[in-house]
């Protein structure tokens, strides 16, 4: 892997954090863990990694500092979250079926919702990438670990 292109190190912003649900805090985990492992990160205006990324919500808007390995900010940017109210509500939505469904249900009815959680997952993950695209070009995994993300901090 190109380390010019990927981010080595991810943090969010503990502020916005707050209690999290321990699936919540999995997914954290396991989200963190997945990009660190591989992804594809590339600014737009040229900067060349390894890049350390910080994530947080600011004013209703997704809060992005780009930083070089030493932890020193190179840019930083927000997104608007009114792109992914819906989806992300969605999102939560689903979560708590198949939650509930995994301690009770058949693995046919598990198995349906979680493909339904997935198709929501790739949408928000699509728009994420999208969204991105004016300063950070990523590919799908990584905007799917991103996407992650934004719903742990969109979570209360």
């Amino acid at each position: 892997m190109d380390e010019r292109f990927r981010i080595v190190n991810i943090f969010l912003d503990e502020k916005t954090l707050g209690r999290r649900s321990p699936e919540i805090e999995h997914d954290r985990v396991v989200a963190i863990f997945d990009l660190l492992e591989e992804n594809y990160f590339a600014p737009i205006n040229g900067e060349l990694g390894p890049f350390i990324l910080h994530l947080g919500i600011k004013d209703g808007r997704l809060s992005v500092s780009v930083c070089d390995e030493a932890d020193n900010e190179i840019f930083n940017f927000d997104l608007a979250l009114s792109y992914f109210r819906s989806v992300i509500k969605d999102y939560f939505l689903i979560c708590e079926s198949y939650y509930s469904a995994i301690k009770i249900a058949s693995p046919s009815k598990i198995q349906a919702i979680d493909m339904a959680r997935r198709g929501i997952h790739n949408d928000g993950s699509q728009i994420l990438v999208e969204r991105l695209k004016k300063n950070i070009e990523v590919d799908f995994d990584t905007g799917r670990q991103l996407f992650t993300l934004l719903c742990v901090l969109h979570s209360r």
